[in-house]
C-alpha cells in the first residue's frame, strides 16, 4: 500500500508539472503585451519554449509508463526487472510470461511511442499555438518528444531509471513521424529477430534500415508518402545510434556466440547487473 500511494504521488506530482508549463506557454502567449515589437519577439519565444517543454514532458511521462511490468505481473505474478535481463521490453516480458504477455506489451510500447507524437502534433498544431510561431518548430518538437518518450521507456521515473531498450518505442515513434519507415523498421526487427532467433540483431538491423529509409528518402526528394523533413532524418540516425549502443552487450555475446536466442529458457530467475541477455 505504501509503495502504491508513493507511486499515485509521483503521478499527481509529474501530472502537476505538465499541467503548469502548459498553463504557462497559454498564459505567455494570451498576456503577451502588444508593444513594443521586441516585447512581442521576446514573449513568443518564451511561448514557444514552454510549449516545447510542455510536449517533451508529455513525452517522457508517456515512455516511462512501465507497460511490460504491469503486465507481467498480472500475467505471470513476476518482478521483470529480476527476471532475464532485468528489462522491460517485449524480449524480457516473453521470456517472464510468455507470448500473449509479450505481443500486449509489445502493442503497447508501440502506442507510447505513437501517443507521444501525436499529442505533441496536437498541442503544436492547434490555432493559438500556431499563432505563438509554432509553426516552424512543429517538426522538431515532435522529433524531441519522440526522443523523450524513448528516453522515458529506458529510464522510467517510476522504476528508478530502470527500462528497457526502447526499440518498441522507436518503432512507435517512427510510425507517428513518417509511417513508412515505421512499417519498415518494424518489419525488419521482427523478420531478421524471428528468423534468426536473436531479437537484438533485429532490433539493430530494424533501427538502420528505418534511418535509410528516411535518409534516402531526404536526399532524393521522394515525396510518395510526403516530404521527409530533416528533423526526422537526424531522429532517425539518433535512434539507430541509440539502439545500436544500448545493444553493445548484445552485440559481443553474439560475436562470441553466446547470445540467448528467442524462446531459450531461463537459466536463473536473478539478475545480475553486469551481465545479462536480453
Amino acid at each position: 500500500m505504501k509503495k502504491r500511494l508513493q507511486l499515485l504521488t509521483i503521478y499527481i506530482f509529474l501530472a502537476c508539472v505538465v499541467f503548469f508549463y502548459l498553463m504557462s506557454a497559454t498564459m505567455l502567449f494570451y498576456t503577451a503585451p502588444t508593444p513594443p515589437e521586441a516585447g512581442i519577439a521576446e514573449s513568443t519565444s518564451l511561448s514557444i519554449a514552454g510549449l516545447l517543454l510542455a510536449v517533451v514532458l508529455t513525452g517522457y511521462l508517456l515512455g516511462s509508463i512501465p507497460c511490460g511490468v504491469i503486465i507481467s505481473k498480472k500475467f505471470a505474478r513476476t518482478n521483470l526487472l529480476q527476471v532475464g535481463s532485468g528489462k522491460t521490453g517485449t524480449t524480457n516480458v516473453l521470456r517472464a510470461a510468455g507470448k500473449k504477455a509479450a505481443a500486449l506489451a509489445l502493442i503497447l510500447d508501440i502506442g507510447k511511442g505513437a501517443a507521444a507524437v501525436a499529442i505533441a502534433h496536437l498541442i503544436l498544431s492547434t490555432d493559438w499555438a500556431a499563432a505563438a510561431g509554432t509553426g516552424p518548430w512543429l517538426e522538431l518538437g515532435k522529433a524531441l518528444t519522440a526522443v523523450a518518450a524513448i528516453a522515458g521507456h529506458s529510464w522510467s521515473v517510476f522504476l528508478r531509471f530502470k527500462g528497457g531498450r526502447g526499440v518498441a518505442t522507436l518503432m512507435g515513434s517512427l510510425l507517428a513521424l513518417y509511417w513508412p519507415a515505421g512499417v519498415v523498421g518494424g518489419i525488419g526487427v521482427l523478420g531478421i529477430g524471428f528468423r534468426t532467433k536473436y531479437m537484438s540483431l533485429g532490433s539493430i538491423i530494424g533501427a538502420v534500415t528505418a534511418f535509410i529509409l528516411l535518409m534516402a528518402f531526404y536526399v532524393l526528394r521522394v515525396e510518395l508518402f510526403g516530404p521527409v523533413p530533416l528533423e526526422y532524418v537526424v531522429f532517425g540516425m539518433a535512434g539507430a545510434i541509440f539502439i545500436y549502443v544500448m545493444h553493445r552487450d548484445n552485440i559481443l555475446r553474439l560475436f562470441n556466440g553466446t547470445e540467448r536466442r528467442i524462446g531459450e529458457k531461463l537459466k536463473t530467475e536473478t539478475v545480475t547487473t553486469s551481465q545479462n541477455p536480453k
